[in-house]
């Protein structure tokens, strides 16, 4: 089959790019595809983070893609649906995360739909960080699809609240992340980071936002002892001040390790390997790209009940769930995991899980989905 792939693609960087890339390898070792991503994803005005796009430093999945969609040019979405178009694909695949992509993304798929099949993997359909064209724009988008994949039921049932129930949607789980290679001993891991071997480690990993609820993890440090410490890795979306003043009162300042930075493919094994555990405190979600991540390094998560996150999270077999979003809540499930010895045996159920959750797997199931469309 012929599929036309329209999302973030190299050099375009970041977690969607990610995703998208190792989609592509799953697509094309049976299929015949395209990859095309936007000349402007965003305006740099509208993006929080340091670049949008690929440095040097960063080891990336180099996918030859057609950089065509200028998100705030209206002229360039009917030329790209043109070129896509002259490709003639039988389906056409999209990631949808933010309502800002709707009018480009949506008109793209409009200008396709009578000829290919429109299907779009969705990481959220109501966002996060609420604004007030979130709505008009999703549901003009939504229209142009043919079906859907959630990878939260929390995904689909916004999804269904949007249309009135009439989508056609298919959930999967989110495959795990394989190109980060192999696991590393901790102590090894621990050194390159220079960080203290023998202590019980906490990562909070993933770009920092305030939805994320790193203040709460922050704050769970002075219910905890001087045994355990946080490692923060990740780039901060806005200002990082508030968590600087909540670490420099916490009890145990010493014990918090901040790299606020973009973490590159080549550092994230050094990070899941000198981690005990991911905790996840969210205060709002659908799904989360570092829970596969997590999995794939076999590193059991400690997550909040937010959104999907209880899906993907087995509770007492891959990982524990906090039933309240509250910092003490948050280290009481910390405490009963070093103290019940968990990561042994939750290491292994997550061994055992990645054959399912691979990404040819997830690929067969897309695949499969659109041809009963």
């Amino acid at each position: 089959m012929k599929i036309a792939f329209l999302s973030t693609f190299y050099p375009l960087r970041g977690g969607i790019a990610q995703f998208n890339a190792a989609m592509y390898r799953a697509f094309e070792q049976e299929h015949d595809v395209k990859a095309y991503t936007f000349k402007r994803q965003y305006p740099d005005f509208l993006f929080p983070g340091e670049t949008q796009y690929v440095t040097e430093d960063d080891n990336v999945d180099k996918i030859d893609s057609l950089e065509l969609l200028d998100t705030i040019n209206p002229f360039s979405y009917g030329s790209t649906a043109k070129q896509i178009k002259a490709f003639n694909p039988d389906f056409l695949i999209m990631k949808y995360w933010m309502s800002f992509f709707g009018p480009s993304l949506g008109t793209v798929a409009k200008h396709l739909k009578t000829q290919t099949k429109v299907i779009t993997i969705l990481d959220n359909v109501i966002p996060h960080e609420k604004r007030f064209f979130d709505t008009p724009f999703t549901k003009y988008f939504l229209k142009q699809n043919h079906g859907f994949i959630a990878m939260s039921d929390a995904v689909q049932a916004d999804l269904m609240q949007l249309t009135d129930g009439k989508a056609q949607c298919l959930r999967i789980n989110h495959p795990n992340y394989d190109h980060f290679g192999a696991n590393v001993p901790k102590s090894d891991a621990a050194k390159q980071l220079k960080l203290p071997p023998e202590k019980k480690t906490i990562l909070f990993f993933g770009f920092i936002r305030d939805y994320k609820g790193l203040d709460l993890l922050i704050q769970a440090m002075d219910h905890l002892d001087d045994s355990f410490q946080l490692v923060i890795a990740g780039e901060c979306y806005g200002s990082f001040e508030k968590y600087t003043r909540l670490i420099e009162k916490s009890t145990f300042k010493q014990n918090i390790h901040v790299f606020n930075q973009y973490i590159g493919d080549p550092e994230v094994p050094n990070f899941f390997c000198a981690a005990d555990v991911v905790v996840l405190p969210y205060k709002s979600a659908t799904q989360s790209g570092i829970t596969a991540i997590a999995h794939h390094f076999a590193v059991p998560i400690i997550a909040t009940d937010v959104g999907g996150l209880k899906e993907i999270i087995t509770h007492k077999e891959t990982g524990l769930i906090v039933p309240e979003v509250d910092s003490k809540a948050i280290a009481d499930a910390i405490h009963i995991y070093f103290n019940k010895n968990y990561k042994i045996a939750f290491s292994k159920n997550l061994e055992a899980q990645k054959a399912e959750n691979s990404w040819e797997r997830f690929a067969e199931k897309v695949l499969s989905f659109g041809n009963q469309l």
